[in-house]
């Protein structure tokens, strides 16, 4: 048995490699609350400059960066519009509404993913006192690996535009959904007045989200960066590791995309799987709920780590190799002939 463990619960898991460790390592500090250190204002330069705004934000998290923009966009008692199963109101700890008195309207996600443009339209209040004040419109890409094409978001974003929405992007896998299309991060958040970009998923930074957005947004969000805990000291040096992440780990993620198309083909050709078909990094796969106990014993002896359910989620990433993608394929159809066999 291999002593290599293949981790596919998500692509928060990686690890940083020698080469990033090294640039860490090397990496020139200062004060960033003073404003002084020279890698955190490096990665913010970069990352607003390959993202096409004018400026950027260096924060701990994604939940914090999409948290500061909601507190940007919308004061007490607006609202924003946002999918029903988007992280910014599904998996942030209700953030907005607790810390910003923001009321999140959520809407049906479409089956890919998306929200209807008659949907969006619909849910936009009138201007009267009764109602919360429609100030933003929070969209995602990928959203569970989906990916959201530049016609949908370019009619989203200009609907919301012409009904006075500003337009949030949290991009925590933004990079996936420029590769898998083939077009410049750039053109990746047309239309959107600020995004949330992940440094520690599948580009391997161990921590650290940047918001993009225009100057003074960003200006303002410092404050807001500041009163939730954000303010960092010498945090250049996980900075550059966000650098070097930028620089090396974006045009892989076609590697990722790859070794989930090839593992989601071998787990399809499983009797009694029900295998979706990746577009990006993420895919489900509905497995037995009477295999779900053996099966979860099965990996966990074979040193794989996986969400194991009846709807169980998949991540490929840059720890994720072509051979692991076959060891867990083989080791996936042992158990289910065995598992057959034996009903």
């Amino acid at each position: 048995m291999s002593e290599h463990w293949i981790d596919l619960r998500s692509d928060t898991v990686t690890q940083p490699s020698n080469a990033m460790r090294a640039a860490m390592q090397a990496a020139p500090v200062g004060d960033d609350a003073y404003g002084d250190d020279p890698s955190v204002n490096r990665l913010q330069e970069v990352t607003a400059e390959m993202f096409g705004f004018e400026a950027a934000l260096f924060a701990p998290s994604g939940t914090q960066s999409n948290l500061i923009a909601l507190l940007l966009h919308c004061a007490r008692g607006d609202e924003y519009l946002v999918g029903q199963h988007a992280h910014t109101y599904k998996y942030e700890g209700g953030g907005a509404a607790v810390l910003g008195s923001i009321q999140p309207q959520p809407i049906a996600n479409q089956l890919d993913g998306s929200l209807a443009l008659s949907d969006i339209a619909a849910y936009i209040k009138p201007d009267d006192m009764h109602f919360a004040r429609t100030r933003l419109l929070a969209l995602e890409n990928t959203i569970g690996g989906m990916v959201l094409g530049q016609d949908y978001m370019a009619q989203a974003t200009q609907l919301a535009h012409a009904r006075g929405l500003a337009t949030h992007l949290d991009g925590a896998r933004i990079c996936n959904a420029a590769v898998a299309q083939g077009i410049s991060l750039v053109d990746a958040v047309g239309g959107f007045d600020s995004v949330s970009v992940c440094l520690s998923k599948g580009l391997g930074a161990p921590v650290g989200s940047v918001l993009c957005g225009p100057k003074d947004f960003i200006e303002q969000g410092k404050r807001w960066r500041k009163m939730l805990g954000g303010g960092m000291r010498q945090a250049g040096i996980v900075a550059q590791a966000g650098l070097y992440a930028l620089a090396h780990n974006v045009g892989r993620l076609a590697d990722d995309h790859a070794n989930a198309a090839r593992l989601a083909q071998g787990l399809g050709e499983i009797s009694g799987l029900t295998v979706a078909t990746p577009q990006t990094n993420i895919f489900y796969v509905d497995v037995p709920l009477a295999a779900c106990d053996a099966l979860r014993a099965t990996l966990a002896r074979e040193r794989i780590r996986a969400t194991i359910g009846p709807h169980t989620r998949l991540v490929t990433h840059l720890d994720v190799s072509a051979l692991d993608v076959e060891r867990t394929i083989a080791v996936f159809t042992a158990f289910f002939n065995d598992w057959r066999a034996a009903q």
